[in-house]
C-alpha cells in the first residue's frame, strides 16, 4: 500500500504542487523587507546608541563633574576631569569616552543625576581608524546638540520608569 501512495505521490507531483502554492500565496502578500539605507525601522526609546552630552536650553553643559559615570562604568571607559569654576561651580575640563572599551550597558546614564550623559539613538557611527571611537568632550556635545530633540522625547517617554 505505501508503494501505491509513494508512487501516486511522484507521479502527480504533490509535493512541487504545494510549493508552487505556498510560492503564489506569499507572492501577493505586503512584502517585510525594509530598503535600508533609504528606509529604516523604529527604534526603541531605550535603545543604547551612540553617547552624547546634553545642556540646558540655555546652551550651559549639563555635566556636574560628579564623577558618578566614571566611577559606575564597568568597562572603565570613561575619563573625567574637573575643576572649579570662579562662581564656585564645579565643571568637566575632561570628559572622554573610548568607545572600543564601551559595552553600551547605560549604567552611565542611569547614574547620572542631572541626565549629562545619554546614550541616544544613533547607531550609524561606524569608522575607518581605532582613534575615531575616542570621543572626547567637544564630540559628545556636538552629538548632545545634534540628537537634542531625539534625546529630550526619549527621557520624557521613559520618565514613568525611573
Amino acid at each position: 500500500m505505501a508503494f501505491i501512495d509513494r508512487t501516486a505521490r511522484a507521479l502527480l507531483l504533490t509535493e512541487l504542487v504545494a510549493g508552487m502554492a505556498l510560492t503564489f500565496r506569499a507572492m501577493f502578500k505586503q512584502k517585510v523587507t525594509l530598503n535600508y539605507p533609504h528606509e529604516k525601522g523604529p527604534i526603541s526609546s531605550r535603545f543604547r546608541g551612540e553617547h552624547a552630552l546634553r545642556r540646558y536650553p540655555n546652551g550651559e553643559e549639563r555635566c556636574i563633574a560628579c564623577k558618578l559615570c566614571e566611577a559606575v562604568c564597568p568597562a572603565m571607559a570613561i575619563t573625567i576631569e574637573a575643576e572649579p569654576r570662579s562662581d564656585g561651580s564645579r565643571r568637566t575640563t575632561r570628559y572622554d569616552i573610548d568607545m572600543t572599551k564601551c559595552i553600551y550597558c547605560g549604567l552611565c546614564q542611569e547614574a547620572c543625576p542631572v541626565d549629562a550623559i545619554v546614550e541616544g539613538p544613533n547607531f550609524e557611527y561606524s569608522t575607518e581608524t581605532r582613534a575615531e571611537l575616542y570621543y572626547d568632550k567637544e564630540k559628545l556635545l556636538a552629538n548632545g546638540d545634534r540628537w537634542e530633540v531625539r534625546l529630550a522625547a526619549n527621557l520624557a517617554a521613559e520618565a514613568p520608569y525611573r
